[in-house]
């Protein structure tokens, strides 16, 4: 009998954090926990190598002109840390009411396990189901997936068979209502160090004689956004594409109250694009954000030093038809152009990912040529979400990114459909990460029901 809860807390055990060098045996330990899990439930397995951390690839072959669903999912985790800020121990699962705690639950762990249950469930009740699944579970997707573009490339012949891919790697607003995610803002990121003496200096000895690099730095990123709140960097949304009028209705239909998002995110006030509502904001326009800063002395008390070096993480969220190569330009040369004299400034290129937006069916503007399997995918999620959740689910786009999902577009031509299953409280990449039972259990049911229905079509 197939447990998910319990291959969830065997999953979860594996401290798999694939940005951390010392966690290889719980790298390796979720790799091999996941390939013993598909093999178990009749997929043959087989383990891709790469430069870091190997991909999994498990397939039920069939008849060619049954339908071909490529799903897809991660078996790595973020960093725990901060451990002392965690009520239980982050790799022992503990199951509290209706929730289970500990890193990866909901990111990916959680969601994969759901649909790796659906599968298995559905096939020991129709072991002829006329339906090819191929499993494309990843160990480095919290890292940028470094070897995923390469991946693709060796096996891009093999991966077009799929007529689709499905992951349920996206949000849900709340445990009542799914949204089937129709777009995904992209990522460009790096990092800008901004250097000054030749090395740390006493504040009293030659303090009030040269430009301190943290105030350099300050003045810098101040200029990057205007009062209002828009990106001040020229040329930042000469891409961005309207907003498509059937989008703002399924926004509205959602129903959600800015005096509740205040104070879900504890604050007082919001920040938005100008002319755009903070749900709007957050998932039709792309940012510019700050995700560390530092210089000088960190430590306890005080220590009166001008530092050689200051520096800035910064992350812009990108939307159709933006480029990441782009974008990064654009804001390097504007901070080039805002650096003040007596210090220099040098940029560390980090990770990017496209956008990535998919219509769905019946929509004004779906395309002409839209795979028919891919529009029978969709209607099936969308008659399942309704029959298990008692409501339709809505069609959005998501504030975050999967950027893998826009790089096996561009390089196999093939559409996802995202079904959210993780919620706002289960506090994804942060301490006290969590993933809720009920959900899991309807979300099994749900997947299940979109795989029967998409192979009797």
């Amino acid at each position: 009998m197939f447990d998910p809860v319990e291959k969830l807390k065997e999953f979860i055990r594996q401290p798999s954090v694939s940005t951390d060098p010392k966690a290889g045996a719980g790298m390796k330990g979720a790799q091999e926990f996941m390939s013993g899990l598909l093999g178990s439930i009749g997929f043959k397995v087989e383990v891709a190598k790469t430069d870091m951390h190997p991909l999994i690839l498990a397939s039920r072959d069939g008849d060619k002109s049954w339908p071909h669903v490529l799903i897809y999912g991660h078996y790595d985790v973020q960093p725990a840390d901060p451990l002392n800020l965690w009520k239980t121990p982050a790799f022992e699962p503990t199951i509290v009411g209706n929730r289970i705690y500990g890193r990866g639950a909901a990111d990916n762990k959680g969601p994969l396990m759901t649909i790796i249950a659906a599968v298995a469930q559905l096939l020991e009740d129709n072991p002829k189901l006329p339906l090819r699944i191929t499993f494309l579970i990843e160990g480095e997707e919290e890292m940028g997936s470094p070897s995923f573009p390469k991946f693709l490339e060796q096996y891009s012949s093999r991966l077009k068979e799929a007529d689709f891919v499905f992951l349920c790697d996206t949000a849900l607003p709340n445990e009542t209502q799914v949204v089937i995610t129709a777009g995904l803002r992209g990522l460009a990121l790096l990092d800008v160090v901004v250097t000054g003496p030749k090395g740390d200096l006493h504040s009293g000895l030659h303090g009030g004689v040269l430009r301190n690099p943290i105030q350099a730095l300050a003045e810098i990123i101040a200029t990057l956004h205007t009062l209002d709140g828009r990106v001040n960097v020229p040329g930042f949304y000469d891409d961005v594409l309207d907003v498509h009028p059937w989008e703002r209705e399924e926004l509205k239909k959602l129903g959600a109250k800015e005096e509740d998002y205040k104070k879900f995110l504890g604050i007082d006030e919001f920040y938005p694009t100008p002319g755009f509502t903070p749900f709007e904001s957050l998932r039709f326009q792309p940012t510019l954000e700050f995700n560390g800063i530092g210089g000088g002395y960190q430590g306890e008390g005080t220590k009166t030093v001008i530092p050689s070096k200051a520096f800035a993480k910064i992350s812009c969220r990108l939307v159709p038809n933006q480029q990441p190569d782009k974008i990064k330009k654009l804001v390097m040369d504007a901070i080039r152009a805002r650096t003040p004299k007596g210090v220099t400034v040098e940029f560390v290129d980090q990770h990017k990912g496209e956008p990535y937006v998919v219509v769905p069916p019946g929509r004004s503007n779906t395309p002409k040529d839209q795979s028919p399997v891919l529009a029978k995918a969709f209607r099936a999620t969308e008659q399942a979400v309704t029959e298990v959740w008692g409501r339709p689910p809505l069609f959005l786009r998501e504030g975050g990114s999967v950027p893998i999902i826009a790089e096996i577009k561009r390089v196999t031509g093939l559409d996802s459909v995202m079904m959210g299953l993780f919620l706002p409280e289960d506090n994804l990449h942060a301490p006290n990460e969590s993933f809720n039972l009920d959900v899991m259990k309807k979300g099994t049911e749900t997947v299940r029901r979109m795989l029967l229905g998409l192979a009797k079509s």
